[in-house]
Order: C-alpha cells, then structure tokens, then sequence
C-alpha cells in the first residue's frame, strides 16, 4: 500500500457518516420521544474517524456536525460531534466504559472560523512532518512502515501511525523526533485494516473503501470463509472477491450473504434476526444468531438486557411441536 493520505474531519467521508448518524438520531427520536433529562454526553470525532467520549460542560448542547473545541492530555484538539444523548449515552456502555465515566474529559467550546483555518494549516504542515518521519525511520535503519502522522490542533504533540511484523525498539527514534519538531511523540501500532481505513482509496468495485467511507467499526468477518467455501459462482472464489487491501477478507461480505444461506438458516432451525418472542419474562427479540456456535442471542424489551441461548434450548421453549 503506498502513501497514505486519511480523510479529514472537515472532508466529504466525514459528511456521508455524520449523514447517517442524523438519521439515526431521527430514528431513536421517532421510537422513544425526546429525553425529558437529556444527557451532557458527546460522541466527538477526531481525525481518521477516531471517535471519544466528552462531557459537554455548558448550557447549550451542541447539534450533530457541529465543530467543537475539546480537552486533549494537557492541551486542546479540534473535533466535531458525531452523536449526543441517548446514543451517545448506549455506545458508551457497549464499550464498556460506563465505570470511568469520571474520567471522561470536556468540551472546552464550540469551534469558531478560525479555529478551522487553524486547523487547515496544520493539516497542510503533517505532510512535510510525514517526509520527515520517514527519512528519519530509514537513518534509524528500523523496520517499520509509516503509515501516517497526526498533529495536534495546539501543535504539542505528534502522533506516528505505523505497521510491524514484530516488537520495534524507536526509543531513540523518539528522542531524534522530540528534538526536532519539539513536541511530544507519541508511537502507535496499528493493523492492516486500520491502515486500509486510512488510505481512502476506492476498492475493486469501483466505490469508496467502506472502511473509509461510511462504516463505524472494524471487525473481523466471521462470514469471509464461509462466502469463500459457498459462493454460488465460479468467481466468487477468486481472491479478489474476498480479500480486501487490507490483505484481509472484506467488510462487505457482512452485507452480500446470498439468499440460499438464508434459507439454510431457516431450515436448520434458526428464526429470523429481528422476530419477537412471547418468554416467561417478557417480550424478546432475536438480537443476532451465531450458527457456528448453535446459539441465539435474546434483548428483552422491557430492560434492553441481553440473554444467550442454545438452539436446543430455543426450541424447546418456543419452537411448537
């Protein structure tokens, strides 16, 4: 993979994902209602989709898309606000952070235009700062890939997104970088996904790279094999029809299982994902089916809590015989 140049926070990726996120936030507004004690939680997206969680400290709540200045590690960075409220409030309890919600930084304000001319301006130095950091890793003679860099908005530290087969020891290529751009280094590894979701380049589709584009989160995809082992065509089987630039299966297998799979699925037993069921505790919904492991995942509806069964155990207790 070569150069890679992410999409910003201001360009046109950014505004597809911010798009989908205001319909999910209608979405959740047309099933619950308004909250009458609205959460001060923000979802704030950074630069290459990196999203974190601040408390909005101030009266007014910011909107969807809207530039915001935010505290970050003893300095400020520029984001904007991807999700509020409730969403906000579930995504973070689905990353299992609800329990250091002390720790969770603020918004300092709201973005004005010169903040976003400030934070062009830095975006035009990170090129040079990336030749820099590559000719720098090649005196060092160390084997890594850069992948990218990222400066802060106030230009105190400097962040180096690479990639390694093994444990690399930069210790003095941090020092020789602190000395030059006097600033705080920070060294991040990352893996080919996330190096795929940065290069913002189009797939053998023809389209925008989904991981670039639009999806939230990257995962590995449990389907990839089972598509490579069952495609209907001869040219599904092709490796280019699998594996992504990534070097990984791609994303969009999740979304292109066939129709015969399906029905697979229904004949061995398992209900449709989205179906409602009569339990003993409550109405529940089938939240999602693993069929390698033969069990189905329950959320109740009345307190949104999770319940794994086994096929086995599902059908004895709603399958009638």
């Amino acid at each position: 993979m070569g150069n890679v140049i992410c999409s910003c926070t201001l360009g046109e990726n950014a505004k597809v994902r911010l798009q989908l996120s205001r319909m999910l936030h209608r979405e959740i507004e047309g099933i619950y209602g308004e909250a009458d004690d609205p959460s001060a939680l923000c979802e704030i997206e950074l630069k290459c989709s990196r999203r974190e969680f601040y408390e909005n400290r101030s009266d007014k709540m910011p909107v969807i898309g809207q530039g915001v200045i935010v505290e970050a590690d003893g300095g400020y960075d520029y984001g904007i606000v991807y999700s509020t409220g409730l969403i906000a409030e579930k995504k973070l309890k689905l990353k299992g952070l609800d329990a250091e919600r002390e720790k969770i930084p603020g918004v300092v304000r709201s973005a004005t235009p010169g903040d976003e001319e400030a934070l062009r301006t830095v975006r035009m130095r990170e090129p040079g700062i990336r030749e820099i950091c590559r000719d720098k890793i090649r005196r060092h003679t160390l084997d890594m890939k850069l992948v990218d860099v990222e400066l802060r908005m106030d230009q105190q530290k400097v962040t180096v997104f690479y990639t390694a087969s093994h444990r690399v020891d930069f210790r003095s290529l941090v020092r020789d970088l602190a000395s030059e751009f006097k600033a705080r280094i920070q060294m991040v590894q990352i893996t080919t996904r996330e190096e795929a979701r940065r290069a913002n380049s189009f797939g053998v589709c023809g389209c925008m790279l989904c991981c670039s584009s639009w999806i939230q989160k990257i995962h590995s995809n449990p389907f990839a094999e089972r598509q490579h082992r069952c495609g209907n065509h001869v040219g599904d089987t092709h490796s280019h029809n699998v594996i992504g630039q990534c070097n990984r299966p791609k994303c969009c297998l999740n979304y292109s299982r066939s129709r015969k799979e399906g029905r697979e699925n229904r004949q061995n037993g398992y209900p449709p994902i989205g179906s409602r069921v009569a339990a003993a505790d409550g109405t529940a919904v089938i939240e999602s089916i693993d069929p390698a492991k033969q069990e189905i995942v329950l959320r109740y509806l009345a307190d949104d809590t999770l319940k794994r069964l086994s096929l086995n155990e599902f059908t004895t207790m709603f399958v009638k015989k």
